[in-house]
């Protein structure tokens, strides 16, 4: 028995995928688990961006793909395992939002919203499954959102909140599909955090601040680093015994 507590947390020369990496939560996600010792692949479709951050990581590498696009999911993880030879960790991160209401919103909005944000997870998941059961294991991090737990409504986006709940079932689905198989699906869902999603519309909007304060118990938003100790919890061995599941990070906003 390792007599270092923090010992469960450390990802020593673990290869992690991360999309949406290019900016925002994306790439503090990347900054923490190269930060525990992952070889990181930073993927997003800003490859300017994501160059920077690799060169800022020091031994990341960079893969720009749109997951829009059919076969990007595969071509991602193919290029993962020519680079490194193996993927241990996914953290399905990308998302797109396109608030309008449902009234207003077209099926090919709908259609492309669950395209990113839960048919490329699916996609990717599925392919580095395949790797990870062959070489004995690994875990993915789904990252849904409030939206994926309950309805928010003043802030419309049908096809945004079906794509998280969509996410947030199917990593209860193939948490229960993989579990004897090695692999461990878990979900991250972040509350209100400051992104260039939120930019403009949550956050530098005193009237929207005001909104998100008071309906958050902690009455406040999330700070960028508080989403660290909870990534690093499922992405590593601190979290062995734990598949299927949901951690909300989020002020409380779903409890009541």
């Amino acid at each position: 028995m390792n007599s270092d507590p923090l010992a469960a947390f450390r990802l020593d020369d673990k290869v992690a995928i991360v999309t949406g990496a290019s900016a925002g939560l994306g790439a503090r996600f990347a900054r923490v688990l190269d930060a525990a010792g992952a070889r990181v692949v930073v993927s997003a479709r800003r490859a300017d961006r994501l160059q920077r951050l690799a060169r800022e990581l020091g031994h990341a590498h960079a893969v720009a793909c749109d997951l829009a696009v059919d076969g990007a999911p595969a071509a991602l993880v193919a290029a993962t395992l020519a680079h490194y030879g193996r993927v241990d960790i996914l953290v399905n991160n990308a998302g797109l939002s396109d608030p309008t209401p449902a009234l207003d919103e077209s099926t090919d909005q709908f259609d492309a919203t669950l395209r990113v944000n839960l048919v490329a997870p699916f996609e990717l998941a599925r392919e580095c499954a395949h790797a990870m059961i062959a070489a004995g294991g690994g875990v993915i991090v789904n990252v849904s959102s409030i939206w994926g737990m309950v309805g928010v409504g003043q802030i419309p986006e049908a096809g945004y909140a079906a794509s998280k709940g969509g996410l947030i079932n199917l990593t209860r689905e193939l948490g229960a599909q993989w579990a004897r198989r090695g692999v461990r699906v878990n979900c991250l869902a972040p509350g209100w955090f400051r992104s260039e999603m939120t930019e403009g519309r949550m956050f530098g909007d005193e009237r929207a601040e005001r909104w998100m304060r008071q309906r958050t118990p902690m009455g406040r938003g999330g700070a960028e680093h508080e989403l660290d100790g909870a990534l690093l919890f499922l992405a590593s061995d601190a979290s062995t015994f734990m598949t299927g599941q949901v951690v909300c990070v989020d002020g409380g906003w779903t409890s009541v």
